[in-house]
């Protein structure tokens, strides 16, 4: 089976392409199946996000695959207020969300949750197909199996909220 290992900045040739969603494109060790329909495995450094568009190749630099973002379902907030657009990412973000943030929009995986704090916040939220490409670091030292489950009960410290009595004078 094909393992690519490293990723490279560019090659004289792009051998196969492979379409991954954001779950994979966050795995450094996993099982890919190439747009030609062949099988193949990444093994990479670890806490880093494949990007749509970057290379990975092989050891022997025999095979370069470019990586494509799929397209998944995803909430898209379109708004021209960049302040109530700031608030949206403020509220998303303390959630511990990946965001993607671009002018005018902020996009994250869909969550019906989600949609309706953002519409009680007054944006307007359209579910979408499109590629997911969050905020760089959103991933970085994600634990492993952490899909974007709701039990924020992963020793998060936020050692600035301090527990009601614990006050000190």
């Amino acid at each position: 089976m094909l393992m690519l290992t490293r990723r490279v900045s560019e090659a004289a040739t792009v051998s196969a392409t492979a379409t991954l969603d954001l779950d994979t494109r966050i795995k450094s060790r996993v099982r890919i199946r190439l747009d030609d329909g062949r099988e193949a495995g990444l093994l990479l450094e670890r806490g880093q996000l494949i990007r749509g568009g970057e290379l990975l190749a092989d050891e022997a630099g025999a095979e370069v695959v470019r990586v494509l973002a799929a397209p998944e379902q995803v909430s898209t907030v379109r708004c021209a207020d960049p302040l109530l657009l700031a608030r949206a990412c403020y509220h998303l973000g303390n959630r511990h969300v990946p965001l993607q943030i671009e002018a005018g929009l902020a996009r994250y995986q869909h969550d019906h949750v989600l949609d309706d704090m953002v519409r009680g916040l007054g944006l307007e939220v359209v579910i979408e197909q499109a590629p997911f490409e969050p905020e760089a670091g959103a991933y970085q030292s994600a634990p492993h199996g952490h899909g974007h489950s709701h039990s924020h009960s992963h020793g998060h410290d936020h050692p600035f909220v301090r527990a009601p009595g614990h006050h000190h004078h």
